[in-house]
């Protein structure tokens, strides 16, 4: 076999031998002892207005875990921007698509002392299909929301484990 065949080969294997050394840990490490799981564990959902509000302050307590009547350490404080936009507009000026987009600023506060720990944003977009049946569009526009409610809470979920993680290096 020729040389550079036996290093192509080996090449994965230096590569992950060097990196072994280094000080990448994986998030949920140590599972639901780790710090992050114990940090989101410890977080609040405030009430966030509106459908939208109850889809996505659901879909966060399903990722954190609901403590019920444990006092939260931190709590999550959530405003939203649901918008729904028409393009692709035809000659008779009707809206042949739709984009909903959904937006959260989101804070991360400390619950006994009041100071905000994280402030950071998170969105995603759905297209949506104008067809000439009303409900159907309605439907469709609904299904966008729960998907886009599912979307935000990971990315929430995500952030929050991942500030609580580096929190926990850093003691």
């Amino acid at each position: 076999m020729p040389d550079t065949a036996r290093m192509k080969r080996a090449l994965p294997l230096i590569l992950l031998a060097s990196l072994s050394g280094c000080a990448l840990r994986p998030l949920y490490a140590d599972g639901s002892q780790g710090a992050a799981a114990q940090a989101l564990r410890s977080v609040d959902v405030a009430p966030i207005d509106g459908k939208a509000g109850w889809l996505l302050r659901n879909a966060l307590n399903d990722r954190i875990g609901n403590r019920q009547g444990e006092v939260a350490a931190y709590r999550l404080e959530i405003e939203l921007d649901d918008q729904i936009t028409g393009f692709g507009v035809r000659r008779d000026d009707a809206v042949t698509r739709e984009r909903r987009a959904l937006r959260a600023r989101y804070r991360l506060v400390d619950a006994a002392q009041g100071t905000t720990l994280l402030d950071a944003t998170a969105g995603s977009d759905a297209g949506i299909d104008v067809v000439s049946s009303e409900y159907a569009v309605l439907a469709a526009e609904d299904s966008a929301l729960e998907r886009l409610t599912q979307i935000l809470a990971d990315q929430i979920t995500a952030r929050v484990a991942l500030f609580a993680g580096r929190q926990a290096n850093a003691q």
